[in-house]
Parts: structure tokens; C-alpha cells; sequence
């Protein structure tokens, strides 16, 4: 024997499986939040900042566009064979913003770990015939991290991470550096 539904079942039926099919999508989308689960910086043994982060949200094999920015100073000198700083006019101190950037991709789990480098602000300093230019300081102050989304589930979606303090670096103290 073949059951039929009343009109009004078929409809309470339409409509509640539209209702399934509207909050499941929903779900999804919502499921896709760009977002910086972690980040910190340091600076590697020749002077430049790593920037390291945890990037979540960006759906399966979702991309991002990540950039390190910071405002940077710089001190240079010029050191002899014998490694010495000889002249207090052979330094210079350079400053301004520095930044490294790359594209990361999710693969299946939505998330990315990654690092990117921001080099020191270039010197204009000449040395003399017999010394070599050094980076003897460097800081980094107004860390930034930002993240924009540019393939995947969370195109368009941004977010940043602000990397707190001020890293500084002698890195070069054995050459008497400034």
C-alpha cells in the first residue's frame, strides 16, 4: 500500500529541506575566517627580522598574501683587517620601513605556518680601500603582520597581527662596533 502525503506535508517538506540545504551553506561559509592564530618575531644572526605566524581560516587549498612590515634603524661602520672600527666618521645610521612578503597556500586543512624576512634598510656608507662595511645595530619597532586572502573560501577576507615591542641586535660587538 503507497502512502500520500497531504499538499501541506509536501510543502513543510520542501521547506524544510531548504532550510537544511540555506544553514548547511551558511555553515560553510562561515567556516572560512582568515585569522592569525599566532605570530612573533625575532632577528637571525646577520640582522634580519623573521616573522613567523600561524594562519587558520582560509578553507581547503585556500591562499593568502602575508607581508612583515616594521620601521627598522640600522648602524653600519667600516672595519679594518684587524677589526676595529678606526674612525668615528666611518659609521652611518640608516632608517626607515623594511618589509618581506610571499603567498602561502592551505592545502586541506585551512591552515598555513610560515616566516618571512625583512632585510636591515641598506647603507650608503663607502668604505676606504682596506675596510669592510658591517651592520654592527640593528632594531625593529612597529611590527606588523597582515594577511589577505586571494584563492579559496576566504578571498577577499583580511586580517592583521601586530607583533608587540622593539627587537634590537648588536651584531657585531667583537669588531668594536659603534
Amino acid at each position: 500500500m503507497k502512502r500520500i502525503l497531504a499538499p501541506q506535508s509536501k510543502v513543510v517538506l520542501a521547506v524544510a529541506a531548504l532550510l537544511f540545504t540555506v544553514g548547511f551553506g551558511a555553515t560553510v561559509t562561515l567556516a572560512a575566517n582568515l585569522q592569525f592564530n599566532s605570530a612573533s618575531a625575532t632577528i637571525d644572526n646577520i640582522g634580519e627580522l623573521v616573522c613567523s605566524f600561524k594562519l587558520t581560516g582560509l578553507g581547503d587549498n585556500g591562499t593568502a598574501a602575508v607581508v612583515c612590515s616594521a620601521d627598522a634603524s640600522a648602524t653600519y661602520g667600516c672595519i679594518n683587517k684587524g677589526g676595529k672600527n678606526p674612525s668615528a666618521a666611518n659609521k652611518q645610521t640608516d632608517e626607515g620601513p623594511v618589509s618581506g612578503s610571499g603567498n602561502f597556500s592551505s592545502g586541506k586543512n585551512g591552515n598555513v605556518t610560515g616566516s618571512l624576512t625583512a632585510e636591515p634598510p641598506p647603507s650608503t656608507l663607502s668604505c676606504p680601500n682596506g675596510q669592510v662595511l658591517k651592520l654592527c645595530f640593528v632594531s625593529y619597532t612597529n611590527i606588523d603582520l597582515s594577511a589577505t586572502g586571494i584563492a579559496g573560501s576566504a578571498a577577499g577576507q583580511t586580517d592583521t597581527a601586530d607583533v608587540q615591542g622593539t627587537l634590537s641586535l648588536n651584531t657585531h660587538v667583537a669588531d668594536n662596533c659603534p
